[in-house]
C-alpha cells in the first residue's frame, strides 16, 4: 500500500513540472541565464590562492632588478634627472612592494575559503574590503597641471 501511494505522489510531482529552487531574498530572474548547477570546488578555489601568492615570488624578481637598475646612480644633488629618478624609484618601489602584499593577502584568502568553504559571502566580502583598504592605489599623478 505505501508503494501505491509513493508511486501516486511521484506522478503527481511529474505532472506538476519542476517548480526549480528559489530563494526568498534573490529575484526570480536575476538578469542571468544559469542554468541552477552552481558548484564549488575546493581544489579550484585552493589552486587560485597559491597561484596568486605564487606572483609574490615573480615580483620579489622584479623588485631585486629595480633595485639593480637604482644601484650606480650616486649622488643626485645638482642633477635634476638624477633627482626626479630617484623619487620614481621610490614610488615604484612602494607600489610594487604593495602589489607584492596584496598579492599575498589574497592568495591566503582565497586558500582559506577554499580549504572549509565555511565563509560566507559577506564575510568575503569584508575581508577584500579590509585588503583594499590596507593596500590602496596610490592616486593617479599623470596629466596633472599644477595651476599651469
Amino acid at each position: 500500500m505505501a508503494w501505491d501511494e509513493w508511486e501516486r505522489l511521484k506522478a503527481d510531482a511529474a505532472a506538476r513540472g519542476s517548480t526549480g529552487m528559489r530563494l526568498n531574498h534573490v529575484p526570480t530572474d536575476p538578469g542571468g541565464s544559469g542554468t541552477g548547477d552552481l558548484k564549488s570546488d575546493r581544489k579550484a578555489w585552493t589552486q587560485a590562492g597559491a597561484d596568486t601568492k605564487g606572483l609574490q615570488d615573480d615580483i620579489a624578481k622584479a623588485l631585486g632588478k629595480l633595485d639593480d637598475g637604482q644601484s650606480g646612480l650616486g649622488d643626485a644633488s645638482g642633477v635634476q634627472s638624477a633627482a626626479a629618478q630617484k623619487e620614481l624609484y621610490a614610488s615604484w618601489k612602494k607600489y610594487v612592494g604593495d602589489v607584492k602584499g596584496r598579492c599575498g593577502e589574497l592568495g591566503g584568502l582565497l586558500e582559506r575559503s577554499g580549504h572549509d568553504l565555511a565563509m560566507s559571502d559577506a564575510e568575503v566580502k569584508a575581508e577584500l574590503d579590509r585588503i583594499s583598504a590596507e593596500y590602496h592605489d596610490t592616486e593617479a599623478v599623470g596629466g596633472d597641471p599644477k595651476g599651469r
